[in-house]
């Protein structure tokens, strides 16, 4: 009986080429995300440093990258907007 309990269900082929495409995908989303994370401190640290046009081309990057990250499923709408409008308010303070 405690033999029995120990062996584990083969995976069916399906399920393994959607765990494969899940490692893949999780990777990707992963890495976009980090590159919006560091967009953001270049962003912030050119606020800091009043550097206008720098801090400029860093929101169009960002813009771009929250777009394409919703395009792609890895960002909610909401939560783009959200973080668009923010970052713009910031600029428009500075």
């Amino acid at each position: 009986m405690a033999e029995q309990a120990n062996k584990s269900k083969k995976k069916r082929p399906t399920a393994q080429k959607r765990e494969i495409q899940n490692l893949k995908r999780r990777m990707i989303n992963k890495s976009h995300k980090s590159y919006i994370r560091t967009t953001i401190r270049g962003l912030e640290e050119s606020l800091t440093e009043k550097q206008a046009e720098n801090s400029q081309s860093f929101l169009n990057k960002l813009f771009s990258l929250y777009d394409k990250g919703v395009k792609k499923g890895i960002i909610k709408q909401n939560k783009a907007n959200r973080k668009k409008a923010q970052y713009s308010k910031l600029i428009k303070a500075s």
